[in-house]
């Protein structure tokens, strides 16, 4: 499994990557293959204000459903809009082609709370 180690990560399998004061979010490889086959992400939150650990969407893969959280405070700037015909690119590339939103980060220092690579691997065991 892949951890880049320029990412941050939260508990609930999202990764979150900072540029500036815009972040990519998306979920990791752990979550994506404990997931299985993704066939659908719904993120009905683009223009909305959300508080860190509030959901801006849902990941559906063949056999359940799963919320997604903001790992921090921000306006969703973004969605994937490329995930709405190749959801798939969330298993086959979690951390480049199958981000999820975008977000213009309410307080960048905030990303500096969240689980390096080495803690991440820690809480899920690898």
């Amino acid at each position: 499994m892949n951890f880049p180690e320029n990412l941050k990560y939260t508990k609930d399998h999202e990764w979150i990557r900072l540029e500036g004061d815009v972040a990519f979010i998306g979920i990791t490889d752990f979550a994506q293959s404990e997931l299985g086959e993704i066939v659908f992400v719904d993120v009905t939150t683009v223009g909305d204000e959300l508080e860190a650990e509030e959901t801006f969407g849902s990941i559906e893969a063949v056999k359940t459903v799963s919320d997604l959280f903001l790992p921090v405070a921000g306006e969703v700037l973004e969605a994937n809009e490329t995930l709405e015909d190749t959801p798939e690119l969330v298993n086959s590339d979690p951390y480049g082609e199958g981000w999820i939103v975008k977000v213009k980060v309410a307080n960048p220092a905030d990303v500096d709370a969240l689980l390096s690579a080495a803690d991440y691997k820690a809480l899920i065991g690898k």
